[in-house]
């Protein structure tokens, strides 16, 4: 039996990190347990030695001090419109003020100071282009981190609280959360130990987002079905994108097919990026970074379809599962197409993707066909928003341009929650996007925030 904490918290992405910032200040009896690596050990064999994907388990990619957004783009959205559900548990007033706050504390530990978004005059003449392409933009300020400075950052954070006598354990996995009389008490990882804590709180970010799932039902908490977004991920020249990009960064826009009215949507672009695969368990997914100091001659963004289930259907993960394993199926892992061959109903090969204009930044992606894998009314959903795009930044619906197969965000069912993220059971407390709450670094870090400040206010009475 290990001693006693304050607070345990499960997952060591930005959820459960500036839970701790805050905890730290009030006291220091704070374990963090992660079941990744440490920053300096988190490397991709893949990457690192040029060959496919080898399934480690966890993937160093997603799991790990940082969570998934470590190695990602680094964007933090300071809008309260996107990257999740957090207003429907505080009031937008106070969630803005928290955005400025977290804001704050990136800029302390390193942020760069620049922020996309804030040209008014040339942010409505896009808004215009995108009102007559049937498309609504989402103005949002954006501060770019880059995959490189993101780990600076992540690193100076664990730096300060382990500085403030946090305890911070990676390479170790929760099993199990421990109850007694009806609250939550400690928990137990899978090496058999347990830590027993007067709060828990749960951050295991998507990828741990199936566990949390699972011990939601042992436990007998109410969910709710989040959506499932499903789609691609989209790699052109940066020029193309030039005109939206340097204005604002990542270019948020909503569209609803004509077809079926499914809303699809633009998430996660990454000027000069490249396009990256993914090891969620053992399915091999895709994703997009930025680096902050180095650059691509190409921009990818991702094309999400939303779609809402009805009853009986509860298992968004295992349904997202599903589709991105029909493109392991048939590709070994990720696919990539020319549009002009899904255009023409042929699927790619090597030698027709090197008539194309756009160099693969993923180079083990398989050419294939992804009409053999997207459900019907995502694949129109998707090829609609192209010819939508194209309006407004012509060369997007080129037949040079490339889609990679598939992109599933997986956004765990809900929990039902209090105002202050608190579960049913008394205090466990459920945060970031493994927990369905958010959807995005900021949003993600607000979570934690809003927990940690429950907790310092029940350790002061």
């Amino acid at each position: 039996m290990k001693e006693n904490y304050d607070v345990i918290i499960v997952g060591g992405g930005p959820a459960g990190i500036f839970a701790a910032l805050e905890l730290a200040e009030v006291t220091g009896k704070i374990l963090i347990i992660e079941k990744g690596k440490n920053l300096s050990e988190r490397t991709c064999p893949s990457k690192k030695k040029h060959i496919p994907c080898i399934k480690c388990k966890p993937c160093s990619i997603v799991n790990g001090w940082g969570g998934a957004g470590a190695f990602s783009d680094g964007k933090l959205t300071l809008s309260s419109e996107v990257g999740g559900f957090l207003d429907e548990y505080i009031s937008k007033d106070r969630l803005h003020k928290m955005i400025r706050y977290v804001d704050d504390i990136y800029l302390h530990f390193g942020a760069p100071k620049k922020v996309y978004g804030e040209d008014e005059e040339a942010i409505a003449e896009i808004e215009k282009k995108a009102v007559l392409a049937d498309l609504r933009l989402i103005p949002s300020r954006i501060r770019h981190l880059g995959s490189g400075r993101t780990l600076e950052i992540l690193q100076a954070m664990k730096d300060h609280l382990e500085e403030k006598g946090v305890e911070v354990a990676t390479g170790v996995a929760c099993e199990e959360l421990l109850m007694e009389k009806g609250k939550a008490v400690g928990i137990r990882t899978t090496g058999g130990e347990e830590y027993r804590g007067k709060y828990i709180i749960v951050g295991p970010g998507r990828e741990g987002a199936e566990w949390l799932v699972a011990e939601g039902k042992r436990l007998g908490l109410e969910t709710t079905v989040n959506p499932v977004d499903i789609g691609v991920r989209v790699e052109l020249p940066a020029e193309v994108m030039e005109p939206l990009t340097s204005v604002v960064y990542e270019s948020k826009f909503i569209f609803y097919s004509p077809s079926f009215e499914d809303r699809v949507r633009t998430f996660c672009m990454c000027p000069h990026g490249e396009v990256v695969a993914e090891n969620n368990d053992g399915l091999m997914t895709v994703n997009g970074h930025s680096h902050a100091h180095k650059r691509t001659g190409n921009t990818n963004f991702a094309l999400l379809v939303s779609k809402n289930f009805t009853e009986p259907f509860k298992e968004p993960i295992s349904y997202g599962r599903y589709v991105a394993g029909l493109a392991n199926l048939l590709g070994g892992g990720v696919i990539v197409q020319r549009l002009g061959d899904l255009h023409a109903g042929r699927r790619s090969n090597p030698e027709r993707m090197k008539k194309g204009l756009v160099t693969p930044t993923l180079q083990e992606a398989t050419p294939g066909d992804l009409s053999l894998v997207l459900p019907y009314r995502h694949l129109l959903a998707i090829m609609e928003m192209l010819e939508a795009l194209d309006i407004i930044a012509p060369g997007v619906n080129s037949r040079n341009t490339l889609i990679y197969g598939v992109e599933v965000k997986f956004y765990s069912s809900r929990l039902a929650l209090s105002s202050n993220l608190e579960t049913k059971i008394p205090n466990l407390f459920a945060v970031g996007d493994g927990a369905g709450v958010t959807r995005g670094l900021m949003q993600a870090s607000i979570s934690g925030v809003i927990v940690a400040n429950e907790i310092k206010r029940r350790l002061d009475s």
